[in-house]
């Protein structure tokens, strides 16, 4: 028997590009926020990321916490299942899952990697760019 939010729920646990997406479990009402991250929709899930890395939440709608969707800010690691972010959403609406019925979401809440501080570069794992010098400019 499936789990009731699970349907829609699916991230790759080790992604070949990191930092990847992770669903959103829950969402805190308070400053700092704090976010539980999940892969099936029920349970906590571990999120890989690293203090400094910015984060964007994409809420969709009928999860409530509009207010948060599209906010954006660098993160603080608390375990490997949550994270903080420095935005205050004491006055939020709260979130929750919504039940799974026909129609009713097709996109899980997210946490979006975007980039990190860059006086850190902790999060960095891979340089897929190609080197331009003074010589490959145009």
């Amino acid at each position: 028997m499936a789990l009731p939010n699970t349907q829609s729920y699916y991230a790759v646990q080790n992604p070949t590009y990191q930092r990847a997406m992770r669903n959103i479990l829950s969402i805190t009402q308070g400053f700092p926020c704090t976010i539980t991250t999940t892969f099936d929709g029920v349970n906590p899930g571990n999120h890989q990321y690293l203090t400094g890395l910015i984060v964007r939440l994409v809420i969709p709608d009928g999860f409530g916490m509009s207010e948060a969707n599209y906010l954006l800010a660098p993160i603080t690691v608390t375990s490997p299942t949550t994270f903080t972010m420095p935005i205050d959403t004491t006055n939020f609406t709260p979130f929750a899952i919504p039940a799974r019925q026909p129609g009713n979401y097709a996109t899980p809440a997210q946490s979006v990697p975007t980039g990190e501080i860059n006086s850190i570069l902790t999060e960095s794992t891979q340089n897929v760019l190609t080197p331009v010098g003074p010589e490959q400019s145009s």
